[in-house]
């Protein structure tokens, strides 16, 4: 399922699925910052307001005071890291950042950088 994956990255897995499955959403996000602090979040639509899960997970830990990201995990059911996703993550992680693609069973899909 989540193999090669360390223990502190598999508990972003955990916790961005839980978002997901709690909050009904199609995408759960898990970010670690510099402290190892973790936030997760899962997506917003509004109508004045439309942030993915993990633009709200990064606003959330730069709310917070991090000012760095380790890593990054998305669940969801798209193929591949959405652009925004990739800009967030470089933004506060910069360009080495890995961002980790999940499905919702919590199979990687793939470890990307935002470049």
């Amino acid at each position: 399922m989540s193999e090669g994956l360390g223990p502190e990255d598999l508990k972003l897995v955990t916790l961005a699925r839980s978002a997901r499955a709690r909050n009904g959403v199609p995408e759960g996000a898990a970010v670690r910052d510099e402290m190892g602090r973790t936030y997760v979040a899962g997506a917003v639509k509004l109508a004045s307001l439309d942030l993915s899960a993990l633009q709200t997970a990064v606003a959330m830990a730069v709310a917070s005071g991090a000012k760095s990201l380790e890593a990054a995990v998305v669940v969801t059911t798209a193929d591949a890291a959405a652009d925004r996703d990739l800009a967030v993550v470089r933004d506060l992680g910069g360009p080495a950042t890995p961002l980790i693609l999940t499905a919702p069973d919590g199979t990687v899909r793939g470890t990307v950088t935002p470049g």
